[in-house]
């Protein structure tokens, strides 16, 4: 079974840091093909120079947003669009959103099952699947979810549920701040990635950032 890939986000408490570029330059040559960042936290100006950065490094770039009105969606969408970003991670399904991606060679990766009260994840396993499988059939790259961050039931039971049901490539986000919880991640099939970004600050895999990018990277090697 192929093992997930990790993103590496810029991030922290939702937003990217203010030292975004400064720590992707002392990190750039830690075994990670993927970073990426939020759009919050960030001017336009800078997150260009950012993805800009990342890209000439030769890696792939991830733009996410934690807005899911349609109005920020597509800001952000456009945003990622102009500033030369290769992927879109969160936002609801929107054909507006879709139509910016397709136009700037963008993948597009939405949220399914949220609670749109909190956008957390909420509901039965069956309703989260179903909803899942229901974006799926629009004619989107792949899904995103938060899967840790289910709050009804065994999240990772959840996690595989929804990896066995869904066909198109699937990216889980946040709340990866444990070994145990790269375990479950390495067992479910049809897994893209999976992003880190607050864990990493917290230091929860070592010490510097290079240092627990090459932890998280060894240990997805390990039988």
């Amino acid at each position: 079974m192929a093992r997930p890939e990790l993103i590496v986000m810029l991030t922290w408490n939702d937003k990217t840091v203010e030292n975004a570029k400064e720590l992707f330059l002392e990190s750039k040559d830690a075994p990670a093909k993927f970073w990426g960042c939020k759009r919050e936290g960030i001017s336009e100006e800078r997150l260009r120079d950012l993805i800009t950065t990342m890209r000439n490094a030769g890696k792939e770039t991830f733009l996410e947003t934690v807005a899911i009105d349609e109005e920020h969606c597509l800001d952000t969408a456009r945003i990622a669009a102009e500033c030369g970003a290769d992927h879109l991670l969160g936002t609801v399904y929107f054909d507006s959103v879709q139509k910016v991606c397709d136009e700037a060679g963008m993948t597009y990766s939405p949220f399914f099952g949220l609670d749109p009260a909190d956008t957390r994840l909420r509901g039965t396993v069956e309703d989260i699947v179903a909803d899942a499988k229901r974006v799926e059939t629009q004619n989107i790259w792949g899904l995103s979810f938060s899967g840790f961050r289910y709050v009804s039931g065994d999240p990772a039971e959840l996690i595989h549920a929804v990896c066995n049901a869904v066909e198109k490539p699937l990216t889980l986000m946040g709340s990866v701040n444990s070994y145990e919880r790269l375990d479950v991640l390495k067992e479910v099939p049809n897994l893209f990635g999976f992003t880190i970004g607050g864990a990493f600050f917290e230091k929860v895999f070592g010490e510097t950032f290079p240092e627990q990018i090459e932890a998280v990277h060894n240990y997805l090697l390990k039988e």
